[in-house]
C-alpha cells in the first residue's frame, strides 16, 4: 500500500467536529480536500497525522487548539465608533464582515459587540481557541 509522507500531493475526505459534536466542516458531497503534506496549507496538527496513512485508511484525529487556529488574540478586536459603520451593515453578533486593511487587503471579521457608540469587531479566525476532532480518510497519494 501507499503511505503518505511529507512532500506528497495527498486528497483526502474529512469531518470536523468541536467538542461538543457539532460538524463545523466536512468534505461530504464534495472532491476531497488536495494539499501536500508538510506545506502549511492546513492546520499543524491534521498536517502531522498525514505520514504514515495508507491509501483507504481512516482515522480520527484530535487536534488541540494550539496546533489548529491558535489561541484568540486579544490584539485582533478593534473598536470601531459606530458612526463609522454605514447603516446597510448588519451589525448582529456574530455576523461575517470584509473590512479593507490600510494595505488594502480584505480581511474577514466577526461582529463581537455593540453599543449606542462603538462596534467591536473580532478578526481572530472563528475557530481559534477551540479543541478540534477530524474523522479523515487518506483517498490518495500522489
Amino acid at each position: 500500500m501507499t503511505q503518505a509522507k511529507t512532500g506528497d500531493t495527498v486528497r483526502i475526505h474529512y469531518t470536523g467536529t468541536l467538542s461538543d459534536g457539532s460538524t463545523f466542516d466536512s468534505s461530504e458531497g464534495r472532491e476531497p480536500l488536495e494539499f501536500t503534506v508538510g506545506s502549511g496549507q492546513i492546520i499543524p496538527g491534521l498536517d502531522a497525522a498525514l505520514p504514515g496513512m495508507e491509501v483507504g485508511e481512516r482515522k480520527t484525529v484530535e487536534v488541540p487548539a494550539d496546533e489548529a487556529y491558535g489561541q484568540p488574540d486579544p490584539d485582533a478586536r478593534q473598536s470601531v465608533p459606530r458612526a463609522d459603520v454605514p447603516a446597510d451593515i448588519p451589525l448582529d453578533i456574530g455576523t461575517r464582515l470584509q473590512v479593507q486593511t490600510p494595505q488594502g487587503q480584505a480581511m474577514p471579521v466577526t461582529v463581537a459587540e455593540v453599543t449606542e457608540s462603538e462596534v467591536i469587531l473580532d478578526a481572530n479566525h472563528p475557530l481559534a481557541g477551540r479543541d478540534l476532532t477530524f474523522a479523515i480518510e487518506l483517498v490518495s497519494v500522489g
